[in-house]
Parts: structure tokens; sequence; C-alpha cells
């Protein structure tokens, strides 16, 4: 499931009194006529906005260093002050016509007011997962800063305004992937910290299945799954040499792999998405570039030193329950029906330390014990065989950009998806060895920066454990504030969370 979703329309709440004002005074010139017309704009205020909107548009040229943008100067010229191209012809129509076209020109500002802003500046998005919780909610709605980090020059620019890739009702793609454009990003007002909230796109959604069903699933990890299902008498991976691994984990992914392939009916087809096109996720960053990152019962160490915890971390609980919560009580201890329905199905649920200890101390639970069942096959690097889980990880190091790591058979799968996928490099190995671009390999300098992201609800969230580092290109933007906020549990008013609006993100610790 992704973990953030595009607030569609909503982009175009900021803009709907400019469309209004465009529509009421083409029915006003409708109306008045001559009058209106009449009232014309002096040649020195013309050549006034002409010089303030043009020394806008070079500053932003400036900004973006893409100088390209110099050819659209005559047609500003052209706006403002010869006025040879009629760019508003129906206004001299009669009828419905000069009606329809107003309405369109307005929509069309908006549309493109809302994809220069949204590219450049913030953008909506909403918490659709719980995955943050209880730091952010589901149903929280996210003003994303671009300019905090930096924006990205699109790599896929002819996009559909108010989709993230898919047109709703159609089911086709809401892009076109000609042009595509290398990773730029332009100057922004920071860098990410330590704990900072980030907003970026999901890193493993490079492929996908087509079917609308599997979509938002990891690719990987369906090949993976898939294929221990078809070899259920497999040899135990400790009793391989590091050689023999890599055959055996091909087998099994390529097996899924070929299942998924031969089965367009049930997945669909084997698709791609370019970075700026795949599901935009929102985690806290609890790694950066250059640190090595280690998780021990739970705790996250960087460098050795214990990292501090979100102050509303979750983890899941085993609980039995001595009687049924009442509404009050659920909200105050943050338990929400999805809560409810994962103890129902799961036999546990995700507590907040606080909710745990008055579970017991209300005497409204009979027992509530931590949960510390852990899988190893679903965690990153799913073909390391290195015995990580979600409470107990690493250490890793985290790549930076121009530092080099000494590369062998059992570290490379760790950094095998960042030297060929974000770095885009032919990887193999052969005969025991380690071959990049053609040459052989001992060492690797890395290009990108890398980010390693989690969710404050530990054991709900399908975060960096799961799917590794979140290079440079994929980072988005920084979530400002929550400027609206409703519980889906709760309807109308009631469901309002007015104590979260316009609160700053960067408070919630």
């Amino acid at each position: 499931m992704h973990d953030l979703g595009y607030s569609g329309w909503w982009q175009l709440i900021p803009f709907a009194p400019a469309m209004m004002m465009i529509i009421d005074g083409e029915h006003k010139e409708n109306e008045y006529g001559p009058a209106l017309k009449s009232n014309t704009i002096s040649k020195s205020e013309q050549w006034t906005k002409f010089i303030c909107v043009l020394i806008l548009y070079l500053l932003f040229l400036y900004w973006v260093e893409s100088w390209w943008g110099l050819l659209v100067i005559p047609f500003i010229y052209d706006i403002y002050i010869t006025k040879k191209i009629k760019w508003q012809w129906w206004k001299d129509s009669e009828g419905p016509v000069k009606w329809v076209m107003s309405w369109v020109d307005a929509l069309v500002f908006a549309l493109v007011a809302v994809y220069f802003i949204n590219l450049f500046f913030f953008q909506n998005y909403v918490i659709p997962s719980s995955s943050l919780e209880k730091s952010l909610l589901t149903g929280d709605y996210l003003f994303v800063s671009k300019v905090s980090y930096g924006p990205r020059i699109p790599e896929t620019p002819l996009t559909m305004p108010l989709t993230q890739h898919t047109l709703p009702l159609f089911e086709c793609k809401s892009y076109i992937e000609w042009p595509h454009w290398d990773y730029r990003r332009v100057k922004g007002l920071g860098k990410i910290q330590l704990n900072d909230i980030v907003v970026f796109n999901y890193p493993a959604g490079d492929t996908i299945c087509s079917d609308p069903r599997y979509q938002a699933y990891d690719f990987y990890q369906m090949c993976y799954q898939i294929g221990y299902q078809m070899y259920p008498q497999r040899p135990n991976p400790d009793s391989l040499t590091q050689e023999q691994l890599p055959l055996y984990f091909s087998t099994i992914y390529q097996a899924g792999r070929q299942t998924i392939v031969q089965n367009p009916q049930e997945y669909g087809i084997i698709d791609t998405r370019p970075t700026d096109r795949r599901e935009n996720y929102v985690k806290r960053c609890v790694g950066l570039p250059g640190q090595t990152l280690q998780i021990k019962d739970r705790i996250i160490y960087i460098d050795g030193k214990k990292n501090k915890e979100p102050e509303y971390v979750q983890y899941t609980y085993h609980v039995k329950l001595k009687q049924r919560l009442d509404d009050d009580t659920m909200k105050e201890l943050g338990i929400t029906m999805e809560d409810l329905t994962s103890l129902n199905t799961a036999g546990y649920m995700p507590l907040t330390n606080y909710a745990a200890k008055e579970l017991t101390a209300r005497g409204i639970a009979e027992s509530v014990t931590l949960n510390t069942d852990a899988s190893q096959t679903d965690i990153y690097p799913l073909d390391g065989n290195l015995h990580w889980t979600r409470d107990n990880y690493g250490p890793i190091w985290i790549p930076k950009k121009g530092e080099s790591i000494d590369l062998t058979l059992k570290n490379l799968p760790v950094y095998a998806r960042c030297i060929r996928t974000y770095e885009g490099n032919q990887l193999e190995v052969k005969d025991g060895k380690i071959f990049i671009n053609g040459q052989e390999a001992t060492k690797y300098t890395f290009r990108l920066d890398y980010y390693w992201m989690m969710g404050d609800n530990r054991h709900n969230s399908l975060d960096s454990r799961y799917w590794g580092f979140v290079p440079e290109d994929h980072i988005v933007g920084k979530p400002i504030f929550i400027w609206w906020s409703s519980d889906p549990d709760r309807h109308g008013f009631a469901g309002i969370r007015w104590n979260r609006l316009f609160t700053f993100v960067d408070d919630i610790k």
C-alpha cells in the first residue's frame, strides 16, 4: 500500500478565486461591452507590468539555471506590449463559444499554475496509512515544501496536472516518458537533518505489475515470495558458500518473476516507472549519508550512539482484553479501528508506550506483551542471508557521494541496488568475482547521497528495513504543517481533529 496520497483536486483550492475572477471578468466584459473596453490601461502601466514580470522571470531562470527559458521572453513581450498574437481570440466571438472558452481559459490557467507551483514551491499530500502514527495520523493533510531541500527539475515534464502516475477512470499512464531529463536539483534552503520527516518517491517502485491490484506492492518482494513457494524443498542458505549464494537467490527470484510473466491475466504486464512518477512515501530520516546505522532490540544507533526515539513511537503488542474498549478510551489512548482490526485478525496491535501501560493500569487488559516475532526473508537485502530482522538490523553503512567502499560477495547484496539501479551501472558476478561495466571491481565510489527512512509505527511500516536506501534523486520535499486533519473513524464535525490544524511538523518530535 502506498504511504502518501497525492491530494488531487485539493490542489486547485488556492486558485479558485483567480478562476472566478477570470470568469467574472469575462462576464462583465460581455455585459458592459465597449464601456469596459474603453477603460484602457496606459502604455506606461503596461511597461511597468512587463518589467516586473520580466525581472521575476529572469530571477526564476537564474535560480533553476535553465537559460532555454529566454526563448519565452518575446512571447511575454507580446502579451504586455505589442499584442500581435490574439491570445484570447474568443472574446470577439458570440454566443456559447465565448462563455465556454472563458471557463476553459480559467481552468487551463489554474492547471498550469498548479503544475508550476507543485513542481517548484509546494504541494499538498494526504496521509492514507498508519506507518508514521502517532506522529502523523491517517487523514492528516500536509503542506509540503519543495524549496526546503531544493526542487527537482522534472524527469518527465509532460504529465497531467493533479495526477501522480495514473489517469483516473481511464486507468492509463498520466505522463509521457519522452522527453526524459536527467536528475538535477535546484538549490534549496537547506539539507535533510537527522530525524527530519521527509517526503520521497518509493525506491522499490521502479518496477511494477500493471494490474491495479498489485501496482502498490513491492515487485521484488513478490518475486521472492512466489519463488520460495515454488521451491518448498530448497536448501538451507546457511549450508551454501558465499560463492553459491548469488546463484541460489537468483534462482528463487527468477522463478517468481517468470511466474508473474506467465500469468498476465492475474498480474498484468511487468512495467517500469520513472523516479518522479513513483508512489510518494513519508517517513522519518534516521540515517544520513556516511553514517553507520544499527538497530539493537528496536533501538536505533547512529555511529554507535543511541538515537532519540520519537515521542509517539509505536510497537505491536499481543493484547488480551478484559472488556470492550469504549470510544472515549480509544480516542484518549490513540487506538484506531484499524488497530482493533489488527488485534482481532492477527492477535496484536500497535501501541505507544503510554497506551500499553494504561491498558494494564486501568484494568482494561489482562496482559500486554511486546510482539517479538521477526521474519528474515522479507528484510533488505532480500538476497543477503544476513539474518537481520526489523528489531535487530545491521550495522549498515549508508553510502555518501564521493566516498568509496570495498566490495565483497558478502556486502554486495547491500549495495548492488545502488550500483545497478540507482547509478545505472552494469553489475554481475562471474566465477566469484564482481564486475562493474565489464571491469573487475574490488571498490566502488558512489555518485549519489543516500538516506535511511523509517516509520514511527515501527512494526507497521514498510520502510528502509524492507527496501533499503533512499537515493537523493528520490527526495521530494519537507512537510511544513498540517493544514487539515480528519479522523477516518469519525464523521462530520466530530471527525475534525481541531487540535492538529496548522500544527508545524517540526514540532512533532
